[in-house]
């Protein structure tokens, strides 16, 4: 059960897409903003007055908020804060969490009111403009993407390099990437619990018709980006880490390029050729190709530490990967910046800061050595296959809360049921 209405041409009067989008060190899509609905006129007869003005004060908000937030996303040099000194992408995220204990009531112990409400969102990577349904997990599933995208837009403004105390470069703090790892598990764990617990709960019809925006593949790739920025960040700090060694960070590096590999396979057959859906493709080829460049780089110097030819020719081999890989990188990032809406890098830091300086010399002074030991010289052909590590970073384990409590006082309802949600 439940409809599916999809806008199928883009008129321009709901989707808002900026020209430019600025420095960008974590990809964030578009936001995807709800449009108004009327619930007391879906629900009238079937919910109490009191619980259809909540949920529609509720919702209003989180509308109202939303298209504000939708204009200035993007602006990553804002500081903008409410009267409460909190930011606007904090509030939104709060109003979120507030309306969903609400809205689950809707769905609780299977209620036929999950079929109500008319739900409609504007979309951002799908080539319809919105799709709206009359199915209450639609709604979750929506609100769930909009907590995953706020955070990574939170973790974006927390790595966007600021200039350092001491004015040598641009960088972002310890804490603030600390922190970008806590807030990359959270988006993972949104976007985890959306494919693992909602889209099931929606009947085949209506998952073969969600816009891309929501797509199992893209809700996924979502997913292993936020746990493949994070491990970025960890061998960052292992990189500044006098204790950590080299093969501590040649697994960082090797399970960065699982990530991106797997983000890039659940991308590979969907239809993100719509504005920010072919910018989201660009930017996981590009951080893809960029972690084969370390996880080659740190293979190579630690094949390099082997006494025998052979393990030097790997080494070479290796390196050489790596010098390739990270050229390649450059080019795939010029294509993502490239591409609309437009956007530029950051200044230089962490781990591309690192590598950038390292990979071209480490690689031409290892040739020459290789050269002029074993008196020969050659491109040492294949480089060798990278190590296979399993993944240690986990999405946090987010569960969707219980019903807000409102629903028992709700006495025109005495077949819906109180409890939690069930999970699956």
């Amino acid at each position: 059960m439940g409809c599916l209405v999809s806008t199928p041409k883009d008129t321009g009067g709901n989707r808002r897409r900026p020209g430019s989008i600025g420095e960008v060190s974590v990809y964030v899509p578009g936001l995807r903003i709800p449009k108004p609905v009327d619930f007391s006129q879906s629900l009238s007869g079937h919910v109490s007055k009191t619980l259809v003005e909540r949920l529609t004060a509720m919702r209003t908000r989180i509308v109202v908020m939303a298209g504000q937030e939708a204009l200035t996303i993007t602006r990553t040099r804002r500081k903008t804060t409410t009267q409460h000194g909190r930011s606007t992408l904090a509030d939104l995220h709060q109003a979120l969490e507030d309306y969903l204990p609400v809205l689950l009531g809707l769905v609780s112990d299977g209620s036929e009111l999950q079929f109500k409400v008319q739900f409609i969102w504007v979309n951002q990577e799908d080539d319809a403009e919105e799709t709206a349904m009359f199915n209450a997990w639609y709604e979750v599933l929506s609100v769930l993407h909009l907590m995953a995208v706020l955070s990574l837009s939170q973790a974006n403004l927390l790595l966007l390099p600021r200039t350092s105390a001491d004015f040598y470069q641009p960088k972002a703090s310890e804490e603030s990437r600390r922190g970008s790892i806590d807030i990359f598990l959270k988006a993972a764990g949104y976007l985890d619990c959306a494919v693992r617990h909602v889209l099931p709960r929606l009947p085949s019809e209506l998952r073969r018709n969600l816009p891309v925006d929501l797509a199992e593949g893209v809700l996924r790739a979502l997913c292993l980006q936020a746990l493949g920025q994070g491990v970025d960040i960890q061998l960052g700090m292992a990189i500044d880490s006098t204790k950590a060694t080299l093969a501590v960070k040649r697994r960082l590096a090797c399970e960065m390029v699982k990530y991106w590999q797997q983000a890039q396979d659940n991308l590979m057959n969907l239809p993100l050729s719509n504005g920010w859906g072919e910018k989201h493709r660009h930017f996981v080829k590009w951080k893809y190709v960029e972690a084969k460049a370390a996880a080659y780089y740190y293979h190579g110097l630690i094949l390099d530490e082997g006494n025998t030819e052979k393990s030097h020719g790997m080494a070479v081999a290796a390196l050489q990967a790596a010098d390739e890989y990270f050229e390649e990188s450059k080019k795939a990032c010029e294509v993502f910046n490239a591409a609309h809406p437009l956007s530029r890098n950051p200044p230089l830091w962490g781990t591309m800061k690192y590598l950038s300086e390292k990979i071209p010399k480490d690689t031409s002074s290892k040739v020459r050595i290789n050269r002029d030991l074993y008196s020969h010289e050659k491109n040492m052909g294949t480089p060798p296959t990278l190590p296979d590590f399993a993944l240690a970073l986990k999405p946090n384990e987010y569960q969707l809360p219980p019903v807000d409590p409102s629903w028992n006082e709700n006495v025109q309802l005495g077949h819906i049921g109180t409890n939690e949600v069930k999970r699956g």
